[in-house]
């Protein structure tokens, strides 16, 4: 969906998007399992979600293993993919609308990948092991960060997490790898505002390296499939050098608000390549190589240094109305989620995006911009005192949870999801959670986890394992900690349900746990309220193409000017030829 960027039009296609599906259960159990998908997507949704479990009722009986407690529907976050599919509107405004096309073709493409990952199930084995990526992320939002009290900082080296952890897929019957899942944290932002061509951004680059690479070698299968799943991305950066200001100054951008001589527009980050004008695809191969290079490594160490994942494989998902979601705070007191709501200095973006208009960072209590955005704030709804107050410190600048002219602009009704296989859990969070705020919610769950013994037994006790993977199934924006919230940067403007978003998440998770026991026939918990599905009644102001077809005497795919015999290094290499508009033919599993 871009950068929400009603002019960033897609012109035509630089790297083809995939949907990777993985899927593990007990040999013995069949109805025991998991599907992990990782779709080359800004990230999960309601609808697209809901799209995908349909169409696996349609498959047949021997699908019906697969519902809505074990499929988790992961993105990359990439900002290089078409727009105009998400289920609420407020996405849907910057893309004209829901266009059913750009749904149908990510809904099918899952489902294909589903498919073929059922009908390849075989014995194997799942082997997990961690490596540091140093040069591949750095936090965004380093003022916010500094906000979270020394005592926790100090536990930690850096303001991101480096780690990636890495689950190897082997066959039984040859031993030969068939695929690998990985988590690291960074944004899917390396393609820049400017780029009009779709891509995977640097974790699609990193997923065809390592198939490439892995297809070639005689330890691997020729499908081996490689997903590089986000992780804690909310406040990460792949441009790493910094953000400068882009008016000619060349500084570095104000620290606390991320603006140049008061201006949020010429501050950008810059990647490896950024001197390249290419559109930042040199900085997105670079991050997305360095990725790939990090995994590869660990790849052929992990025979004699992973651990292996033995036990059960449990799954668990309910829906929570977080609009008014009310628990015990882990100071002791009560207290309660707030219908979603944005603030002020979501619409100034991030170094990675920068807003427009008059808009900081940093914007918190009586908001530092003109009053005519309160005049605009008001026309679509003006929040009540009670609003305001749940909300504080944050300004709102739109009241989304509460609007649904037409209909719902984002979502009220959060997806609480977690995946067990052995001692190793897998938090499928639905929103972009910041370093820290990832780093509590693993730590609760881990804490929570060993407290009833989930993952040992008396004769072999077992420290959880844990990531947390998203944007998943939905999309409610960020989680930020209380006190990043405090500053109210870009990360805590969108944390949707107030400041207790965090802490709303992690408790309606641990509560859970004991739903992945190691008995098989422990029921799932309550659904809770299912999220409205808009497919059919959202808006799509994208024009059909009426009409296409090739000049007189030519035909479609006849080349105008071919390549020269050769080129010197550093030339560009072009060719013309006769094209049509991609959305006559999406040419799926095709060039």
């Amino acid at each position: 969906m871009g950068y929400a960027d009603p002019n960033q039009v897609g012109s035509g296609l630089r790297q083809r998007l995939y949907s990777r599906a993985f899927i593990i259960g007990e040999i013995d159990k069949p109805e025991q399992r998991v599907v992990y998908l990782v779709l080359d997507t800004q990230s999960g949704d309601t609808a697209v979600r809901h799209g995908i479990l349909e169409g696996l009722k349609d498959l047949g009986p021997e699908y019906s293993f697969y519902g809505k407690s074990n499929v988790a529907v992961t993105g990359t976050h990439s900002h290089s993919g078409p727009g105009a599919w998400l289920n609420y509107l407020l996405p849907q405004i910057t893309s004209k609308g829901f266009d059913r096309q750009s749904y149908e073709a990510i809904v099918d493409g899952a489902l294909l990948s589903i498919k073929r990952a059922h009908e390849n199930l075989g014995p194997g084995y799942l082997n997990i092991a961690e490596t540091q990526i140093q040069d591949a992320n750095v936090n965004r939002s380093p003022f916010a960060y500094l906000a979270n009290p020394e005592n926790e900082r100090v536990k930690y080296e850096d303001d991101v997490d480096k780690t990636m952890t890495v689950l190897r897929f082997s066959r039984a019957s040859d031993g030969k790898d068939i695929g690998v899942l990985t988590w690291f944290p960074v944004h899917g932002t390396s393609m820049l505002g400017n780029n009009t061509l779709i891509s995977g951004d640097n974790k699609g680059v990193a997923a065809t390296l390592l198939e490439k690479n892995m297809r070639n070698s005689a330890d691997a299968s020729n499908d081996f499939v490689a997903g590089f799943s986000q992780a804690n991305v909310g406040d990460t950066s792949p441009n790493i050098l910094g953000a400068f200001c882009e008016d000619g100054s060349g500084e570095k951008c104000n620290f606390e608000d991320s603006t140049c001589g008061g201006r949020n527009e010429p501050c950008h980050g810059r990647g490896p390549g950024f001197r390249e004008k290419d559109q930042g695809a040199s900085s997105c191969f670079e991050i997305g190589r360095r990725q790939y290079a990090g995994a590869k490594a660990l790849l052929k160490s992990m025979t004699s240094s992973s651990k292996s994942l033995k036990g059960p494989v449990r799954s668990l998902h309910t829906y929570r109305d977080f609009s008014n979601f009310t628990f015990q705070h882990p100071n002791g007191s009560t207290v309660t989620t707030c219908p979603a709501a944005l603030g002020y200095s979501f619409a100034a973006g991030t170094t990675d995006g920068p807003g427009a208009f008059d808009f900081k960072q940093n914007n918190t209590g009586s908001p530092n911009a003109n009053p005519v955005w309160s005049i605009v704030r008001n026309f679509l709804r003006e929040p009540s005192e009670d609003q305001k107050a749940c909300h504080s410190p944050k300004p709102i600048l739109l009241d989304v949870g509460e609007i649904e002219r037409p209909y719902l602009w984002t979502p009220n009704v959060v997806d609480i999801q977690l995946l067990r296989i052995g001692q190793f859990l897998i938090i499928v969070s639905p929103g972009e959670a910041t370093t820290m705020a990832g780093r509590r919610w693993k730590e609760a769950i881990a804490r929570s986890a060993s407290a009833i013994s989930l993952t040992s037994s008396e004769t072999e006790p077992e420290t959880p394992i844990v990531v947390l993977g998203g944007p998943a199934n939905s999309y409610t924006h960020y989680i930020a900690t209380e006190e990043e919230y405090g500053v109210q940067r870009y990360e805590g403007a969108s944390t949707l349900y107030g400041p207790h978003t965090l802490n709303a998440c992690i408790n309606a998770s641990t509560s859970l746990l004991p739903y992945l026991d190691n008995n098989p026939s422990t029921s799932h918990p309550p659904p809770g309220p299912n999220p409205p599905i808009h497919t059919n009644i959202s808006f799509n102001f994208n024009s059909a193409v009426r009409f296409d077809r090739a000049p007189f005497f030519k035909k479609f795919g006849q080349v105008i000017r071919d390549v020269k015999p050769a080129y010197k290094s550093g030339e560009t290499v072009s060719v013309t030829f006769v094209g049509a508009n991609p959305r006559n033919n999406l040419r799926l599993e095709h060039t």
